[in-house]
């Protein structure tokens, strides 16, 4: 891996979009969450006024940006209203992409999710290490202070299901199909490109088949997932402002 102040012209040439995980990268890591019987309470972050206004620039030079992160989509759209405009949002592990109103579904995961629900919540009414359950439409994500046993167990004994760990929460997904990279191989379905015209961030291990469907692969924690270039982790900007700031120096 090289680090990001070697990429040059020639590497972004080819590029007409790039595609920016969430956490850890655009926002700081960790979600603050609390679940008391049926109400859940979460903390929704937003973007910085310099990150507006890089992506608002990115833009305006001809980039096509998208957001793609395991949250569900109203969160997004909560955290990204200043520049919905200017972006188009994959979500729930690449299950589908919403653009400028417009909603793609990439899979259903309805039959394969509905049984394991109910399973999973009899398991968080007994641990108190259970923080909660986010509110999804296509996964399932379970917060909690550590890993725990019960909630792998539960779900490897549902076949063609896996569990995520992002160091804070379970996603429970369906094995192999349900993934980042589905959700960018049908964005550039949708805006007709090709893996050499996309770069992609990204900073933890379920990034990996992510970057891996980019033509360009940057890395936002090299001791998590590799890229071709990667964003040093010190200093007070996050990854996406370091990797807009370089982009728009060579373009």
């Amino acid at each position: 891996m090289l680090p990001l102040d070697q990429m040059s012209r020639k590497d972004i040439s080819r590029i007409k979009m790039i595609v920016f995980d969430v956490d850890g990268v655009l926002v700081p890591r960790g979600t603050k969450i609390k679940q008391v019987g049926h109400t859940t309470t979460l903390q929704t972050k937003v973007i910085s006024k310099k990150q507006i206004e890089q992506i608002k620039a990115l833009n305006k030079k001809g980039f096509l940006i998208n957001i793609s992160s395991g949250r569900g989509l109203y969160m997004l759209q909560e955290m990204f209203r200043e520049i919905l405009p200017f972006v188009s949002l994959t979500y729930e592990c690449g299950s589908a992409t919403w653009y400028r109103g417009k909603i793609y579904q990439h899979i259903n995961s309805f039959e394969r999710l509905r049984k394991v629900f109910p399973k999973l919540q009899r398991v968080a009414d007994k641990n108190k290490n259970v923080k909660g359950f986010e509110p999804k439409e296509f996964i399932i994500t379970v917060h909690c202070k550590r890993k725990l046993k019960e909630i792998e167990k539960t779900v490897k004994k549902e076949k063609g299901l896996t569990t995520h760990w992002n160091g804070e929460a379970y996603d429970v997904l369906i094995t192999k199909d349900q993934t980042k990279a589905l959700g960018l191989k049908q964005a550039m379905k949708i805006f007709k490109l090709r893996k050499e015209n996309v770069m992609a961030i990204g900073d933890n291990y379920n990034d990996h088949e992510l970057l891996g469907a980019s033509g360009i692969p940057i890395s936002a924690d090299k001791s998590r997932v590799k890229g071709k270039f990667y964003v040093s982790l010190r200093g007070k900007f996050l990854p996406a402002d370091k990797l807009m700031q370089r982009i728009l120096e060579l373009k």
